[in-house]
């Protein structure tokens, strides 16, 4: 078993469903890494880029909250809003950046910084 399921759902609905290789989340302990065969977990997440290895790309998304289910062979994340930041083309992907700055600013947790989270979203534009 060389691949995870990731699965991301929002209110407004699935935005990422397809099999990785590893996915690195925003914990609220600080990010951390899933690979497939892992130890089930529950955790919350917190503001930031959930960076999603696949094959032959590397895909992120941004987001402000957040709960994420792990077993041996999901990852099943619920966001309380999430942007895609390298799906589409560019004028897009540069749309969703700036949405996804918007979205991180309005998180009130002063554990966080912010800036990072923004450094970390500019660094797929």
């Amino acid at each position: 078993m060389d691949t995870i399921r990731l699965s991301i759902v929002t209110p407004n609905g699935e935005i990422f469903n397809d099999d990785v290789k590893t996915v690195t989340l925003p914990g609220k302990e600080g990010e951390f890494g899933v690979l497939p065969g892992h130890s089930s977990l529950i955790s919350s997440l917190t503001v930031g880029v959930i960076v999603i290895e696949k094959a032959n790309s590397t895909e992120a998304v941004a987001i402000n909250w957040g709960h994420v289910k792990v077993d041996e062979k999901s990852v099943d994340v619920l966001a309380d809003g999430a942007i895609a930041l390298t799906a589409g083309n560019d004028s897009e992907i540069a749309k969703n950046i700036e949405a996804a700055k918007v979205l991180v600013n309005s998180v009130k947790d002063s554990n966080i910084s912010v800036a990072s989270v923004e450094a970390k979203i500019n660094s797929f534009a």
